[in-house]
């Protein structure tokens, strides 16, 4: 009959147990629409790119490309800081959980001591006992705090995944820039050899009596100009090449990729990109996923702030033996043992607990909105790069056009000059629109390889919020 009271009150704590003050979590909500703006025909349903999601920029057909994005992954700073901080929140997560359990600890003590009660006494004392405390979480402060450690180390492994996507992206543009900086050079050394045999051509228009002098001038500027141009580019080359050496965990005396070869168009192919549905993009954009796993986060934080208001209940229990000598410890008169309770509860605060339940509120508040911000960012940044692939192509494909008739008026001009019916001056204009038309064919085409890329880290790499460690995993456990 005894055990009766004690059956009564471990129901009792199991059943308060059970609740947890604080509102339960649901997403923010917000509108999400059926379709993109700027989906369409010309985009093709080609499932492989994004939607492989690991080794995306396989897609753009380049082995250099490939090799890089593996060092990165592999030595990459930030996602070495990126991957330590998860470890951090996960072990933070791993000791919310441990208030979940009592205490136990093991004690053990020798001592002398002299006493004067009456009459001077020396003696000594021998104890060894175990202790164990407990508060149940009555009220799920508790598991809220796990609630909520749990979640931060979600957003945190999200943001491994974030910050190796940004990597990956980041040396894709780069190694691109690159390129197209290998395929102006080409450019430029293949008009700056034209250029002089112009020049050479005045000469000796000019010593023949049949130009002015003034044109071997103008033919002297336009080479000098090109020349200029060409060292700009080396400048141009020299920054990106440092800035991949960075990427990929190493100096950039340690560092160098050889140049694209001249006779080969720009190696990085377009891909074809799906985007899938609005809806997709709130699982495959891991910083989308972090921000949402910020505010579950914070929605716990309310109900760790409300606990505060209900009385804390502490159970204790202790046993062991203590005895006046070593040999006589573990007999039974040495036997001792405790139970106990406690119940504490807070009758003014100066309003502390208002405060901080209010502060949890308002920190909640803030998190859904970044989460919601963070869902239109995703939208605004894939209808702005599949507006721009859709134009781009249509630029480009204009573009070509004005190279092929600028060249077609170049080589007019320069037989005109040398029959002698048009001035340099007309050679000039058409030479230098040559160029230009030329070297926008290129920029354009790696405009539009960036804008691939970019629709790449708008639609999450391939990334899912239902496998998360896809993007978390080095490229070696990727494969």
């Amino acid at each position: 009959m005894r055990l009766r009271p004690s059956l009564l009150a471990l129901a009792a704590a199991t059943l308060l147990s059970a609740c947890a003050v604080g509102p339960d979590y649901v997403r923010p909500a917000l509108p999400v629409p059926d379709a993109y703006k700027e989906g369409g025909d010309w985009q093709p349903a080609d499932p492989r790119p994004a939607a492989s999601g690991l080794a995306w920029w396989e897609a753009y057909g380049d082995p250099v490309l490939d090799g890089l994005e593996a060092d990165a992954g592999q030595a990459n700073q930030d996602i070495r800081r990126a991957e330590a901080a998860y470890r951090q929140a996960k072990a933070l997560s791993d000791a919310d959980r441990a208030g979940l359990f009592p205490s136990l600890g093991l004690a053990a003590g020798a001592q002398r001591a002299r006493s004067n009660t009456g009459s001077v006494k020396v003696g000594d004392g021998y104890s060894l006992g175990l202790a164990a405390s407990w508060e149940p979480d009555l009220w799920g402060s508790v598991r809220r705090q796990v609630e909520a450690g749990d979640a931060g180390a979600q957003a945190s492994q999200d943001d491994l995944a974030a910050a190796r996507l940004s990597i990956q992206t980041t040396l894709a543009q780069d190694y691109l820039q690159l390129r197209v900086a290998d395929q102006q050079r080409d450019l430029y050394a293949a008009t700056i050899q034209a250029y002089g045999k112009a020049l050479q051509l005045t000469r000796a228009q000019h010593d023949a009596g049949v130009a002015l002098q003034s044109d071997v001038a103008l033919a002297q500027a336009q080479l000098a100009q090109a020349q200029a141009a060409s060292v700009d580019l080396e400048a141009t080359r020299a920054q990106m090449e440092h800035a991949i050496a960075v990427l990929t965990g190493r100096a950039p005396a340690q560092f160098a990729l050889p140049a694209a070869q001249a006779d080969q168009p720009l190696a990085l192919k377009t891909p074809a990109t799906p985007v899938g549905l609005p809806s997709a993009l709130l699982e495959r954009r891991p910083d989308i996923a972090a921000a949402e796993r910020r505010a579950a986060a914070a929605n716990a934080g309310i109900g760790v702030a409300k606990a505060a208001y209900f009385p804390q209940l502490t159970l204790s229990a202790s046993g062991g033996f203590n005895a006046a000598a070593l040999g006589n410890l573990f007999d039974a008169p040495a036997r001792v043992w405790s139970l106990g309770a406690a119940l504490a509860q807070t009758l003014f605060d100066g309003g502390l607990r208002g405060a901080r339940t209010a502060q949890a509120e308002a920190a909640y508040d803030v998190a859904a909105a970044q989460y919601k911000m963070a869902v239109l960012g995703g939208f605004q940044q894939v209808e702005d790069q599949l507006a721009l692939l859709r134009l781009l192509d249509q630029e480009a494909t204009l573009q070509d056009q004005a190279v092929r008739a600028s060249q077609q008026a170049e080589r007019l001009a320069l037989a005109q000059y040398r029959a002698g019916t048009a001035s340099y001056l007309g050679v000039v204009t058409a030479q230098t629109l040559s160029l230009d038309n030329q070297r926008s064919a290129v920029q354009l085409r790696g405009r539009l390889v960036a804008a691939s890329i970019a629709l790449v880290a708008a639609t999450g790499g391939g990334w899912s919020a239902s496998d998360p460690t896809a993007l978390a995993a080095t490229p070696a456990q990727a494969h």
